[in-house]
């Protein structure tokens, strides 16, 4: 299976996963009230929301590792994702659907 079909997969079971407790929309919300300082700003070292280079990657890890990376933390290369987008406040569902919404977001 090519890299390309691979990532397409992987996108489909992203958008197409529920996340337990958390209002339908409640994802786009988040993002935009506490990622979109990050995830909207080319060289930030974040993903930009929408832009599939920049995810397609990170996609092909898998759900667990991007969920865990948002919630934990994460140090790359590119820069540092700091636990729960440094908004401890948001659960761990929350966290998971904004994870959601941003994948969702490529086309």
């Amino acid at each position: 299976m090519s890299i390309q079909k691979s990532a397409s997969v992987l996108l489909f079971l992203f958008s197409a996963a529920a996340t337990a407790g958390v209002p339908a929309g409640k994802g786009e919300e988040i993002v935009k009230k506490s990622c979109a300082m990050c995830h909207q700003m080319p060289g930030m070292g974040a993903p930009v929301v929408g832009n599939k280079a920049d995810w397609t990657a990170r996609i092909a890890q898998g759900k667990p590792t991007l969920y865990d990376h948002a919630i934990k933390g994460f140090q790359g290369a590119k820069g540092v994702m700091p636990p729960k987008g440094a908004n401890p406040a948001l659960t761990d569902d929350e966290i998971k659907a904004a994870v959601d919404y941003m994948v969702g977001q490529i086309k």
